[in-house]
């Protein structure tokens, strides 16, 4: 880090600080301003915020990981940007009709109320396990790789990062709610978008182009379909023998292969993607933040466009890094990267995005990237503060204290967010554990997401599934997601008695051992199951009670309103975006 890439992190903060600020004069001390921002957010906002909310650490540092480890496997969840157009196309219409401040509150509206606690308690416990602690994890790899010799007493660098992250990014949160959230949003995308095509350009230049990456890592890190059993494994319903390459010891292994097999990604990563992107507070509300559902629907199709985009600014940098280090043009990755025996450090791969920044771009250019890279950290916790403050203020404070003052509502937002912080550093030790952040993420993400997603979808499309059958799904499906996470953590910690995991062929070392995304359709299977079953054997909903919340009570005059919303620009948008999504499907195959 040179003097003048400090001097653009200077003016980067300088702008983020004035936008924050001249946001803060501009807001009200209201709920409905806290919270959603007045529900006045123009559709340019909505898409850039959306999608610098999930343009976030875990891709910076996880994604680009995983590129540098199983080269484009992970590509799948991120040409998911057709989950955004049915975010627009299907569910918005939905959701400005009720006019609620969170997804809970919409499963009371469609349900009942103790559906939307358990929704509520659920969200929560995944943002402290996923958004929040990711987040902070993330912070200090990337300080930890540009600034390797801070240390502030008994705290290294890397610790320094993940607190300062947190600082910076909860003054302007905490005082500016979703308005200063969003606003900073759209200028933290220019910059990271920026930021990262420079990553990849100078990262192709200093291997020698596109065709020296294939050439070097191989044309199976380009496929997007892994095969269903390992190269040289026999069987894949029983554990078998395997050798592992580095220590050349036989162990044993459950398979379902474990490097992201076509099967469990054709069906796993779409449940995870739609609940992610329709049905999750942290993304929804930029789109509830919109004055109308014209506005939510073209904000939801421009996030999609922008989603395109990750495939070749974060996996594409993690393997070029891996390709700088196999080929030694930059011994200062192969060091990092790879051990004496010429194996790769898998947990060593978290540092592929920085590192390339560290190490291929000239001065000047690394402060725009830094500044881009802090933004996504930002971006991302910033959106995960205020999700998380609305969730509990709107479904649980706001609740218990019928009556209270907007100020109050407001006060208690801030203070709940603080909390959530606290306990998100207490998980991190849990993540060093895993296999690779962008892995621990998507594997607690599989274990709670089914039994959300089934619940709205069945809901919105199937006017006789009722409260009792959506109750049910939820409590099954959670239950299920958190034994998983019960038998996996001790493994991941490494805790006494746990080191070598649970006895072969045991029932508790099948569960560690099963690939997480058949999991996942495990759980997904019997919530459908769950919901389909106790919904017919109980009585049916008061349909007039549920009028314009699902497709089967849709009035004629709501129809006609939604269908005024949009017009041939909006459809020409998404057929361009559904056709570049073909086109990558069909590159990165074979």
């Amino acid at each position: 880090m040179t003097g003048l890439d400090w001097t653009v992190i200077a003016i980067y903060f300088g702008a983020i600080m004035a936008l924050s600020w001249w946001v803060i004069l501009k807001s009200r001390n209201t709920a409905d301003d806290y919270f959603l921002a007045g529900r006045n957010l123009s559709w340019w906002i909505v898409g850039a915020s959306i999608f610098a909310s999930n343009i976030g650490s875990e891709h910076l540092v996880g994604l680009a990981g995983s590129g540098a480890t199983d080269g484009v496997a992970m590509a799948h969840y991120e040409l998911h940007a057709w989950c955004l157009l049915v975010l627009g196309w299907v569910f918005v219409p939905f959701y400005m009709r009720s006019k609620i401040f969170t997804m809970p509150e919409f499963l009371e509206k469609r349900f009942n109320p103790t559906s939307r606690w358990v929704l509520s308690i659920i969200s929560l416990f995944a943002y402290v396990l996923t958004k929040i602690a990711v987040g902070i994890f993330a912070g200090g790899i990337v300080f930890s790789v540009l600034l390797p010799d801070m240390r502030i007493g008994p705290l290294d660098s890397f610790w320094i990062g993940s607190i300062l992250v947190i600082v910076l990014t909860g003054l302007y949160t905490i005082l500016g709610g979703l308005r200063a959230v969003a606003y900073t949003e759209a200028l933290q995308t220019v910059v990271l978008v920026f930021g990262s095509i420079l990553v990849t350009y100078f990262g192709l230049k200093a291997l020698g182009g596109w065709d020296v990456l294939r050439d070097v890592v191989g044309s199976e890190m380009f496929n997007l379909w892994k095969p269903l059993v390992p190269e040289g494994v026999i069987g894949t319903w029983a554990p078998v023998k395997e050798v592992d390459a580095a220590s050349q010891v036989v162990r044993q292994a459950w398979y379902f292969n474990d490097n992201y097999p076509w099967l469990s990604m054709l069906f796993c990563a779409p449940i995870i993607g739609l609940w992610y992107w329709c049905t999750d507070q942290y993304i929804v509300q930029r789109a509830l933040g919109a004055p109308n559902e014209q506005q939510a629907r073209r904000g939801s199709i421009f996030a999609a466009c922008l989603k395109l985009l990750p495939v070749f600014i974060f996996i594409i940098p993690g393997m070029i890094c891996l390709a700088l280090a196999q080929s030694g043009r930059i011994p200062e990755i192969q060091q990092v990267l790879f051990d004496g025996n010429g194996q790769m450090i898998r947990d060593e791969a978290q540092k592929a995005f920085p590192l390339l920044v560290a190490t291929v771009l000239p001065s000047g250019v690394r402060g725009l990237v830094v500044a881009g890279l802090l933004a996504a950290l930002m971006s991302s916790l910033a959106g995960v503060f205020n999700a998380s403050a609305t969730l509990f203020t709107m479904d649980f404070y706001s609740k218990l204290r019928p009556g209270v003052s907007q100020d109050r509502l407001v006060w208690i937002g801030r203070v709940a967010t603080s909390v959530m912080v606290l306990v998100g550093l207490a998980w991190i030790p849990v993540i060093q554990g895993g296999r690779g952040l962008y892995d621990y993420l998507q594997g607690v993400q599989a274990y709670l997401a089914p039994p959300i997603f089934v619940v709205f979808f069945l809901g919105v499309f199937f006017k006789r599934m009722n409260g009792e059958g959506a109750l049910a799904a939820l409590v099954v499906g959670f239950l299920l997601g958190i034994f998983r996470l019960a038998v996996d953590t001790p493994v991941k910690l490494g805790l006494a008695g746990f080191e070598n995991g649970y006895a072969e062929g045991s029932f508790l070392w099948i569960v560690n051992n099963t690939f997480f995304q058949y999991y996942s359709i495990l759980i997904f299977a019997v919530c459908v199951l769950v919901m389909v079953g106790v919904s017919y054997r109980t009585k049916e909903p008061d349909y007039a009670a549920i009028s314009g919340l699902t497709y089967g009570t849709i009035t004629s005059d709501q129809r006609r309103d939604s269908r005024g919303s949009w017009g041939w620009s909006e459809v020409a948008a998404s057929a361009a975006v559904l056709v570049a999504i073909l086109a990558a499907y069909l590159y990165f195959t074979g």
